[in-house]
């Protein structure tokens, strides 16, 4: 999954990949990481879109597709849901004066 944060995963595709159902899947990877495939997804697409807007210049419309989140509006989003904050802002306090 996380060679593929770019492409729009859904659990059934998870699943399929791993060869199992998609039940027993989240079963699995709740008991081992205390959280659904999705948000374990969500987690490493948010932790890569801080990385890309701490080290690069890259656009916040490109790290949005980049980490699969497909827009700005979605990233946006789930950046203040789990950051506080919005991506510009987030990048400006990585910025030198």
């Amino acid at each position: 999954m996380q060679d593929n944060l770019d492409k729009p995963l859904t659990l059934a595709d998870i699943a399929a990949q791993a060869a199992m159902s998609t039940r027993s899947l989240s079963r699995r990877f709740r008991a081992r990481l205390g959280m659904t495939p999705l948000q374990w997804l969500l987690d490493q697409r948010m932790r890569r879109a801080r990385e890309l807007l701490e080290t690069t210049g890259l656009p916040v419309e490109r790290i949005a597709r980049t980490t699969g989140f497909g827009s700005v509006e979605a990233l946006r989003h789930h950046f203040a849901r789990q950051v506080g904050t919005n991506p510009r802002a987030y990048r400006a306090t990585f910025r030198s004066p």
